[in-house]
């Protein structure tokens, strides 16, 4: 028979029950944690990700380590609320069977009371949780993202020997999933501890003699109930693994798909010239069609997983009730007792599932955790990645300087040049001569580089590509960058845009357009001229910026930068021969890694 709680004094027998589990728990959560950050990949992986915001030490001091304490209290108060409600209702049914009216409407009077604690605690745990939630996606976002940018690793990426694919969908996705599930997975996981050891006991109380073949085994729903899940679970897990890396390669199928979509988008208006809707379209099938493809793997793999667990959750719903009805028809227990055992069951069999119905979880949680570890491995080994060495100077020196592709083909080799402030420098030679990746080499983007270099650096420096990066937001934003465009009033912005004769635009500094695709490719150089005039470098590095401009257009423009800062170094790549005249100096690269400088007018 079951036993009876003495509710009068049952509020300081439960604070004095979470208060201890609360601490025992907290205990043993610390050293599983340890352990498994230390002898298993995913924990070492969690630990990376997670440890350094809950540290006491970290960027909110105390305040995160003290919310999961606090989310860890609130998940044990409610296995506690369980474990009442189940003896609740074995009173009330109890009361029922024995035609109590008095005893019965006692109970629903503490149900009320349960109830209205259970309410209260929800919003309480969904309002930590989320609060929680949120504060540790914003500092795991901003991490990754610093890390990211760190060293231009969000470039140099592109030459490691493993590029990591789609560090924009890991930034955007998974540091928004990473946070969530670990709490989602860490309270579950607690909970459904405290709960089995909670209603093992009960289970143990309510459980008597069962005889199999011959033999009586005592408190024998107690053992069957974990004897039916672990055969269960075991089962699973075996069905479910191929799950992980199936959720692994959907995340890569998908986002290689959108990067597809997104580039076409991009480059439409060459596609369309070139009517390459054919050759697009059989690139986004084939991209389609791995993801179609995944998806049905995923979709038969889970048929079998959530078939086997569908069917073990339904043969659990009778389970208790077969097993303890013949002890109810011989009147050994009461119908409270049934029912509480079938609640205890319940909660047993929930507990000792949590891993097997958590598995899907478990996996998309693993593959989390592996991209988003794989994009600061990757950054790492960006950072890493050889370059010239660069010093700081107010002229522009280069020496022992060689250039090479990725296959070790030298470009340019041991190039030695010496440029002084107020001088220009014009590179030329064929196409594939390596002109930009010179100018890829001093500014430090490319790693098949040797030597050094003596220049300005941070804002001494401006390196304008043939296309002007527009960042999204107003036009004063794209005037000023790289500087922010609050730094920037209407006068200046004006005087600006009439100088590289762009005065039709002064009237729209504040829309919030993208500027790229709604300015003209001459119309973005001129804008591009123009931030030299708000930089104000000491030495500025044009790859082909006039290319798409008049002749008459481009020597305007460098006749500006010459009037507005005679003493800059400017340094210019491109073909034309009328940028000649604007040069004092010719640097001629071929194709074999030769190179050699003149004098265009002394």
């Amino acid at each position: 028979m079951g036993t009876e709680l003495d509710w009068s004094t049952e509020w300081l027998t439960s604070t004095l029950w979470i208060a201890g589990v609360f601490v025992a728990t907290t205990l043993g959560c610390a050293v599983l944690v340890a352990l498994l950050s230390r002898y298993t990949v995913w924990g070492r992986q969690f630990r990376r990700l997670a440890f350094p915001y809950f540290s006491p030490r970290g960027p909110e001091g105390w305040r995160p380590l003290l919310t999961v304490l606090l989310v860890l209290l609130l998940a044990i108060a409610s296995v506690r609320l369980s474990v009442l409600f189940s003896y609740q209702g074995n009173g009330m049914l109890t009361a029922l069977q024995n035609l109590d009216a008095p005893t019965f409407w006692r109970y629903i009077g503490i149900f009320g009371i349960l109830a209205t604690i259970h309410v209260t605690r929800i919003l309480v745990e969904f309002y930590i949780q989320q609060a929680l939630i949120i504060r540790w996606r914003v500092w795991i976002t901003d991490r990754v993202i610093g890390d990211w940018l760190d060293g231009r690793a969000y470039h140099k990426g592109r030459y490691t020997k493993v590029a990591v694919d789609n560090p924009d969908q890991r930034i955007q996705e998974d540091t928004a999933s990473f946070p969530s599930v670990s709490v989602t997975l860490g309270v579950g996981a607690v909970s459904s501890l405290v709960s089995l050891v909670s209603f093992t006991l009960i289970l143990w109380q309510l459980s008597g003699p069962l005889t199999v073949l011959g033999v009586e085994v005592p408190r024998a729903m107690t053992f069957l109930a974990y004897v039916f899940v672990i055969i269960a679970s075991v089962i699973a897990f075996r069905i479910g693994r191929p799950l992980i890396l199936l959720n692994f390669l959907q995340e890569r199928f998908n986002a290689t798909f959108r990067y597809a979509l997104v580039r076409l988008r991009e480059n439409s208006e060459n596609v369309a010239f070139q009517r390459g809707e054919r050759v697009e379209n059989g690139i986004l099938g084939s991209r389609f069609r791995d993801v179609i493809s995944n998806a049905w793997a995923i979709v038969f793999r889970s048929l079998k997983f959530q078939g086997f667990n569908l069917g073990v959750s339904q043969l659990s719903v009778v389970f208790p009730y077969m097993i303890q009805a013949p002890r109810f028809f011989s009147q050994q227990i009461t119908l409270g007792d049934l029912n509480q055992t079938a609640t205890a069951f319940g909660e047993v069999h929930d507990a000792l599932s949590f891993f097997r119905n958590a598995y899907d979880d478990f996996a998309s949680y693993r593959a989390v955790l592996d991209r988003l570890t794989g994009l600061l491995d990757a950054d790492a080994a960006a950072r890493a990645l050889p370059a010239a060495d660069v010093e700081e100077g107010d002229d522009l020196q280069v020496r022992d300087l060689t250039v090479r592709r990725p296959d070790e083909r030298v470009l340019v080799d041991d190039l030695d040049l010496d440029v002084a402030a107020g001088t220009s420098l014009l590179v030329t030679g064929p196409s594939g001569g390596g002109k930009t990746t010179l100018l890829r080499s001093v500014a430090q983007l490319w790693p098949y580089t040797s030597g050094s270099v003596r220049r300005p650096t941070d804002d001494g420096s401006l390196f304008l590509p043939q296309q002007p990066y527009l960042p999204l937001g107003t036009l004063r934003d794209a005037l000023a960058y790289p500087g922010p465009g609050t730094e920037m009033d209407d006068a200046r912005a004006a005087e600006l845009l009439r100088k590289v004769q762009l005065p039709q635009l002064a009237d729209q500094l504040d829309e919030v357009d993208d500027w790229a695709r709604r300015l003209s490719p001459g119309e973005q150089q001129r804008l591009g001229f123009a931030r030299i005039l708000v930089v104000r470098p000491k030495v500025a590095f044009l790859d082909e910026a006039t290319s798409a401009l008049d002749e008459g257009l481009e020597q305007s423009l460098y006749n500006l930068l010459r009037e507005e800062l005679p003493d800059m170094i400017i340094v210019s790549v491109g073909h034309r021969s009328s940028l000649r005249r604007f040069h004092d100096e010719l640097l001629e690269l071929d194709t074999e890694g030769r190179w050699e400088k003149s004098a265009l007018r002394g």
